[in-house]
């Protein structure tokens, strides 16, 4: 797993810089007041002990996920042979596991980061800087204690990169950090490590026939096709989930619940081929990846099986694209609905 560390004084745009990277690569931010702030609340004083605890704690199970790497964002005080051998401990940490370390060092001018310090985003993130006068003399007067820029030649790693972000916007350092680096480009690894399936209970079946109905009703009101998911009934939405071998799942991403997906097949001794029907996400999160993301990871959960099966509208061709792009091809006839709607069958060997 790979790691980026983003260094500099205060206020110069670690943060900032680090959510944008994290827009358009497969990295997850991790930046320094993540751990800082909650100490701080819960103990009303900063204490190192407890934040380095729970950054090592936090290391050690991001490397045990499956994300492409970390961004990491230190405030790094040269002059200091503990934060030398801090930041090495960390990078021997993703080093072992065969990743890269790469470091992006930000410098800006004092009166810029003073600005920078006031940022409603700096603010939203960081509540122990609310108090801006108390944390601009907090910053000055680190940068009096400590020398936060390296000198020329002084940062001897090959993976390096200075930038002076005094005119620059966050965005723009961000592309040049990933051009620089030669990142790989966001993919859907990045959502499906996101999204995780939640099995749906008995109990649960009349929210998902809410969520059911709100995600397929701008199709049916399209359509107006009789056998449309969105107004199926409940009954026989629990009919389906009482088959014992077929399953709904709860599609939820980031602690929220998007969407459902049905897997399995009528048959309880057909082991090899399985149905997925219905797959749908709720329209606030249409166009993020998820349904694509999601079939992935079935696919991932079911190794056993060697032959997926669906069907789709055949004018939908955001839907028949989806599925074509997950490995389905389109099989047998097409089966006129109306006048308006067409159903076709899809298949995708993976034995």
């Amino acid at each position: 797993m790979d790691l980026i560390v983003i260094i500099g004084a205060g206020a110069v745009g670690k943060m900032t810089v680090g959510q944008e990277l994290m827009k358009i690569t497969d990295f997850r931010l991790f930046h320094n007041h993540m751990t800082i702030e909650p100490v701080l609340e819960l103990f009303g004083k900063f204490d190192g002990a407890v934040v380095s605890k729970l950054r090592e704690d936090i290391f050690d199970a991001f490397l045990k996920t499956e994300y492409r790497g970390m961004i990491f964002t230190f405030m790094w005080a040269f002059d200091m042979k503990e934060d030398w051998d801090y930041i090495k401990g960390v990078s021997e940490k993703f080093k072992t596991t065969g990743g890269n370390v790469y470091y992006v060092e930000l410098v800006a001018d004092q009166a810029v980061r003073l600005e920078r310090n006031k940022s409603e985003n700096r603010l939203k993130n960081k509540p122990s800087k609310r108090d801006t006068a108390v944390s601009e003399e907090r910053m000055i007067r680190e940068e009096t204690k400590y020398r936060l820029e390296s000198r020329e030649g002084e940062i001897p790693f090959e993976n390096y990169i200075k930038i002076n972000n005094t005119n620059l916007e966050p965005r723009e350092v961000a592309r040049m950090i990933k051009e620089h680096f030669n990142l790989p480009d966001k993919s859907a690894n990045e959502m499906k490590n996101r999204i995780f399936l939640e099995e749906v209970e008995d109990d649960e079946l009349e929210i998902l026939h809410r969520m059911q109905i709100e995600s397929f009703m701008p199709l049916y009101e399209k359509y107006h096709d009789e056998g449309s998911p969105a107004i199926e009934s409940i009954e026989r939405i629990r009919a389906r989930a009482a088959v014992p071998s077929r399953t709904y799942f709860f599609i939820v991403k980031d602690g929220a619940r998007v969407g459902v997906i049905n897997v399995g097949n009528n048959n309880p001794n057909e082991k090899e081929v399985s149905f997925i029907s219905p797959i749908f996400v709720l329209p606030a999160y249409w166009n993020q990846g998820i349904a694509y993301a999601t079939i992935m990871k079935v696919f991932d959960m079911y190794p056993e099986v060697k032959t997926w099966k669906l069907d789709t509208i055949l004018q939908e061709k955001g839907n028949c694209h989806l599925y074509e792009k997950c490995g389905f091809v389109r099989v047998g006839e097409e089966h006129a609905i109306n006048d308006k709607m067409t159903l076709i069958d899809y298949v995708c060997n993976r034995g």
